[in-house]
C-alpha cells in the first residue's frame, strides 16, 4: 500500500464528453501506482444521495425551480462528502468522482443563471472549503456531446435542455478552468479515445509528480 495520503480527483464536463470511459482509465492508472481507489458520482454516491439523484434526474410535468435544484444538489453533496468521500480520504484511499461542486457552478450558476455569489456562500457553509485536489474537465462542442449522449439511451431531465443552456454550462466550466488553472485542467475530448487518454495521462503524470515531491 502506498504511503501517500489519499487525494480527491474529479472529472467534469457537459453531456456526452466521455466521463465514464475516461474515469475507468484514471482509476486503472492510479491503481497501477499502488493506490486503493474508489469510484463515485454526483449527485449520488450514498444510498440517501442516490435517492436525491433520482429526484433530480427524473422527468416530470412540474417545472423545477433552479434554486430548488441547487439546494438538492448540495443536500446530496453534503451526505456524499461527510459519509463517503472524507472518510475514504482519511484512510488513505484515493477518491475519483464523476462531477462535484464545479458542476453546480456550471449547471446552476451559469446554465440556470443563478450566478455565483450565493453559490459560493452555500459552498463555504456546507463544505467548509473542501475542494478536489485535481479536476479534469473534458471539453467538447455541445452538439457533438449531445449526439453522443443520445446514442446512450433515453434522455434524463437535464439532457432534454436546449443547446443554449449547455453552451452556458460549457462556458461556465471554461471560466472556472481559467480562474483555477492550477486545479482544473481542460482536456480536449473531441479526438480519438487514444488522443484523449494521452492528454489525461500527461496531466496525471504532472500532478502525481507534484504529489510525490510535496
Amino acid at each position: 500500500m502506498s504511503l501517500l495520503k489519499g487525494r480527491f480527483i474529479t472529472v467534469e464536463g457537459t453531456e456526452g464528453v466521455g466521463k465514464s470511459t475516461n474515469m475507468a482509465f484514471v482509476k486503472q492508472w492510479l491503481e497501477a501506482k499502488g493506490h486503493d481507489v474508489i469510484h463515485t458520482r454526483e449527485p449520488g454516491g450514498t444510498p440517501f444521495a442516490e435517492e436525491i439523484r433520482e429526484l433530480l434526474l427524473s422527468k416530470r410535468d412540474e417545472t423545477v425551480n433552479g434554486q430548488t435544484e441547487l439546494l438538492l444538489m448540495f443536500a446530496a453533496r453534503c451526505q456524499h462528502v461527510y459519509q463517503k468521500i472524507q472518510p475514504a480520504l482519511a484512510q488513505g484511499t484515493w477518491v475519483l468522482c464523476d462531477r462535484f461542486t464545479d458542476a453546480s457552478y456550471a449547471y446552476q450558476g451559469a446554465g440556470r443563471g443563478l450566478g455565483y455569489e450565493k453559490l459560493r456562500e452555500l459552498e463555504q457553509w456546507s463544505l467548509q472549503g473542501f475542494k478536489p485536489d485535481l479536476t479534469l474537465m473534458l471539453d467538447l462542442p455541445i452538439e457533438v456531446g449531445l449526439e453522443r449522449a443520445r446514442k446512450r439511451g433515453p434522455a434524463d431531465r437535464f439532457e432534454e435542455e436546449k443547446i443554449e443552456f449547455f453552451n452556458k454550462v460549457r462556458q461556465g466550466y471554461l471560466d472556472i478552468a481559467e480562474s483555477e488553472s492550477e486545479r482544473m485542467k481542460v482536456i480536449n475530448a473531441e479526438g480519438s479515445i487514444e488522443d484523449v487518454q494521452k492528454q489525461i495521462e500527461h496531466t496525471l503524470g504532472v500532478f502525481y509528480q507534484q504529489v510525490v515531491s510535496a
